[in-house]
């Protein structure tokens, strides 16, 4: 193994980064930005303060929160994880804080989330002029970070402000560690700029010393987005059961959870030749319409939950659910939960929510992002994973008509993400919040 670079050998390469990011920056904005605008008016971002992007804020700046803990997040996943902190966090400490996003669905779940005393924002883009002004409105005291989102620019500022920056629920694959380790001589001056790491599982621990982050400032915790003990369990509602029950007769209900494009289709038609009903949940509530689309083409009769109807031919019905964070509510009335973005696309989502309902879990051979929870699940008997979607129908049959199955599976599934118990708690006093 090559020796680790020292300062000395790493800080010139740092410099020269940098210097390269902040020329480079406007121009791939500009490029990037009709992009971006579309897609954010795509997924609602035009009811959004989408300009606190480019740090031009509403509230007067008197108003602001300042001194406080800042979390950032991403996307929804992300978002997710750090609510679900910040609502334990709210059990011992009610002062004011920041949650940054970058999307317009993340935005949405944050607004909704019903946090008291939480300022919900736009991250600024990574650029010098918007995060100085980032920076100089709210003074951050300590900016936390959801996963592994280290911005070269905002690292940079932070360190020439003493601002510790902490990143909680950090996980790096394999993949992501050997393409680090390519650059690792120009990114470890960034990685040591973090203060305090909180990882998910062992393996992370080493992968993360490598980028250049002292072993002390890592710590073990579990991961947050699998943590069963701080988060309630998905309930059944009557609402939900109120518009299912017309539609599924005695048939059982198989759910697509946060479908990709092209994955509700055949899906769609597997459940069907099972005999089973089918509800879809889109990853993105905004492709309803699409979506409807395609199932009718394949012989379905589209019921939305956001505009339901009285079914012509209740045998071909399927539920699209055109809503933002009710998924895990959902997966209660499933008798079977179909992870989407597993089979047509790579990451997958996640599977917690429909184990923590006690539903077994089907998905393709495209579960990266839930590494090594996913392989973990199929190796102790727990879910169920297939590397061609041709087998889904034969596999949802096979499952709903074994209940002893079922159960089992469910109880292995439930041990598994057990592991993770309290990381949430561990993650919290890390962070001295208790």
């Amino acid at each position: 193994m090559n020796p680790a670079p020292t300062a000395a050998t790493t800080e010139w390469r740092w410099v020269l980064a940098l210097t390269l990011y902040r020329l480079a920056g406007p121009l791939l904005l500009l490029i990037a930005l009709p992009s971006w605008l579309r897609k954010m008016s795509s997924r609602g971002g035009w009811s959004t303060p989408l300009r606190e992007r480019f740090t031009c804020y509403r509230d007067d700046i008197e108003w602001e929160p300042c001194h406080r803990t800042h979390y950032h997040a991403v996307s929804v996943g992300e978002t997710q994880v750090a609510l679900k902190l910040l609502r334990a966090v709210r059990l011992h400490d009610p002062s004011p804080c920041v949650l940054a996003v970058s999307t317009a669905t993340a935005y949405h779940v944050a607004t909704n989330a019903d946090i008291a005393n939480l300022r919900v924002l736009y991250a600024p883009i990574d650029l010098h002029c918007f995060v100085l002004r980032y920076l100089s409105r709210f003074q951050p005291s300590r900016i936390v970070l959801i996963e592994a989102e280290a911005w070269p620019e905002l690292m940079q500022q932070c360190a020439t402000r003493q601002i510790p920056v902490a990143m909680i629920n950090a996980r790096l694959s394999s993949r992501s560690e050997k393409r680090y380790q390519k650059f690792r001589r120009w990114v470890q001056p960034l990685f040591r700029k973090i203060s305090l790491v909180a990882v998910q599982g062992e393996e992370d621990i080493a992968r993360f010393a490598s980028l250049g982050i002292e072993r002390e400032r890592i710590h073990l915790t579990g991961s947050i987005k699998f943590d069963p003990a701080s988060d309630r369990l998905p309930m059944l509602r009557p609402e939900f059961a109120a518009l299912l029950d017309p539609l599924h007769g005695s048939r059982k209900i198989v759910l697509a959870a946060s479908t990709h494009d092209g994955e509700e289709i055949l899906i769609g038609k597997a459940v069907r030749a099972a005999g089973s009903f089918f509800i879809c949940v889109p990853r993105h509530a905004e492709r309803r319409e699409l979506v409807k689309a395609d199932l009718e083409k394949a012989g379905f009769e589209v019921v939305l939950r956001g505009r339901p109807h009285h079914p012509r031919d209740a045998a071909n019905t399927c539920l699209v659910v055109d809503s933002t964070g009710e998924l895990k509510d959902w997966t209660a009335h499933a008798d079977l939960v179909v992870i989407g973005k597993s089979f047509l696309a790579h990451g997958g989502q996640n599977p917690c929510e429909a184990i923590m309902a006690g539903k077994i879990t089907i998905f393709g051979p495209h579960m990266e992002n839930f590494e090594p929870l996913a392989s973990s699940l199929v190796s102790q008997n727990a879910a169920v994973k297939l590397d061609d979607m041709t087998l889904l129908s034969e596999a949802i049959a096979r499952l709903l008509t074994s209940p002893s199955t079922l159960a089992s599976m469910s109880e292995n599934a439930l041990r598994v993400i057990r592991q993770h118990e309290h990381a949430t708690e561990r993650t919290i006093r890390l962070l001295g919040l208790i």
